[in-house]
């Protein structure tokens, strides 16, 4: 029989209201989940199992009497950055004073009105400036395929807690590839919408916050509440009455975009391109129109955007007292250190390589209907490593298939594409025009007919 920890939302939701399980008994199986494999994982900060089981009880009692909500009684966790009424938000780094938010942001506001039953949030590292789960402040996270290993970042709990089945809902956040990354190394669904089209607080260039669950359904289920208005997200897009669960379209006549090849930085490894390039054979095989991409991001661009990321964290991080600032880790205090010397106009150039960034993804991508590409040019790195190259003098060689997306706000997903020799997950990359978050979770629950059963998910005792 099933455990209920591994259930997905959609199919909860069918039996709390069949009422073959109850919230309260989901949430016990997911609590036990927790307590055999998080000594091992460190995925979760916050973890508040009394207030999760008077949520869950709460649920039930909706469920009795006929009132339930979108997901209510449904098990979720939250990034830590994204705040949640009452808890600090360390940002990842011990450098942070600890004060209670006192409110929820968006995304946890919109799962909180509808009856998720949040369990508890999910590990980052500091300011979320790593593809790593590594962190001043948690203990560093781990791959729960192989514990070894790292499962990226910076929404790197989330990805972890969604591949040991924590719940079915985990919400990350994305600026660089951050929810796709730990997505596709942790061999799960990982969707950054359309900027703007999940409310967040504080809006930022870039910066969205999505779901990653084990099925593109789940995905579907949580942009159904995610994507609702709120006025605290200058950013946001107006409200569209989007039908997220219409989910079964095929790609026949499609016009989809191989692109294989960066443009720079880490070479893609043999395993992941061939995952990859099947993956484009069967889209065609499916009746789309499938033809190859040239590459369209530039050394100058990741360069200035790099600039421009160190400046504005040196900004931050310099006004620090100097004993705050010895608890930042490391890596990032070294890398940080790289904008102390840069100027305005360095700012300014670096910035604007952003923009450029945008207009080539948007010019490059205009042919197409979607994208296909790797989501990393590399699988594994260790659990102790900053990245995979572990080197701040070279920390983004790595982003060179996601970062575009961010930079043109077009929505973008990984999905599980397959596995190496070594039993690790390798990520597809789809990405969509602008705005089209439904066609990209159409061509997403479309691949995952075509690729056929997952393999078993990994349990940690």
């Amino acid at each position: 029989m099933t455990d209920p920890a591994d259930l997905s939302a959609v199919d909860m939701l069918a039996a709390f209201a069949a009422r073959r399980l109850s919230p309260v008994e989901v949430l016990e199986a997911v609590l036990a989940r927790i307590d055999r494999a998080e000594p091992s994982l460190r995925a979760l900060y916050a973890l508040d199992p009394d207030g999760a089981r008077a949520a869950a009880r709460e649920s039930e009692g909706r469920w009795l009497r006929g009132e339930a909500r979108g997901l209510e009684g449904v098990p979720a966790t939250i990034k830590e950055n994204i705040a949640t009424r009452g808890v600090p938000v360390p940002l990842g780094t011990a450098a942070r004073d600890l004060v209670p938010a006192p409110a929820d942001a968006p995304p946890a506001a919109r799962l909180r009105e509808a009856g998720a039953v949040i369990v508890a949030k999910t590990t980052m590292p500091d300011y979320g400036m790593l593809s790593s789960g590594l962190s001043s402040f948690h203990q560093p996270a781990r791959n729960p395929w192989n514990t070894a290993l790292n499962p990226g970042g910076s929404s790197a709990g989330a990805g972890a807690a969604a591949a040991a089945g924590y719940g079915p809902l985990h919400v990350g956040t994305d600026i660089g590839g951050s929810i796709r990354l730990p997505a596709a190394w942790c061999g799960v669904a990982g969707l950054k919408p359309s900027l703007g089209r999940v409310p967040i607080d504080p809006p930022y260039y870039g910066r969205v916050a999505g779901p990653m669950t084990r099925e593109v359904r789940d995905a579907a289920l949580m942009m159904r509440e995610l994507s609702r208005p709120d006025w605290r997200d200058s950013m946001s897009l107006p409200p569209q009455a989007i039908d997220w669960m219409d989910l079964n379209r095929d790609v026949r006549g499609l016009r989809v975009g191989l692109w294989l090849d960066a443009g720079f930085g880490l070479p893609v490894e043999p395993e992941i391109r061939a995952a990859v390039s099947d993956a484009a054979r069967r889209f065609a095989d499916a009746g789309a129109h499938v033809e190859p991409m040239e590459s369209f991001v530039t050394r100058r661009m990741l360069d200035g955007l790099d600039a421009f990321w160190r400046l504005r964290s040196w900004t931050d991080i310099s006004t620090l007292p100097a004993a705050r600032r010895e608890k930042v880790l490391p890596y990032i205090l070294r890398w940080a250190e790289g904008g102390a010397d840069l100027s305005a106009e360095d700012a300014y150039h670096g910035m604007s390589q952003m923009m450029a960034m945008r207009e080539a993804a948007v010019r490059a991508c205009q042919p197409h209907d979607l994208v296909l590409s790797p989501v990393a040019p590399c699988v594994q790195f260790p659990a102790e490593f900053a990245g995979p190259t572990n080197d701040p003098a070279r920390p983004l060689e790595h982003i060179g298939f996601t970062v575009a997306f961010n930079m043109s706000e077009q929505p973008a997903i990984s999905v599980n594409a397959g596995w190496t020799r070594d039993g690790m997950p390798i990520g597809l990359q789809i990405a969509g025009r602008r705005f089209d978050d439904l066609g990209v979770l159409r061509a997403a629950r479309a691949w995952e007919a075509m690729r056929g059963p997952q393999r078993p998910w990994p349990r940690i005792d």
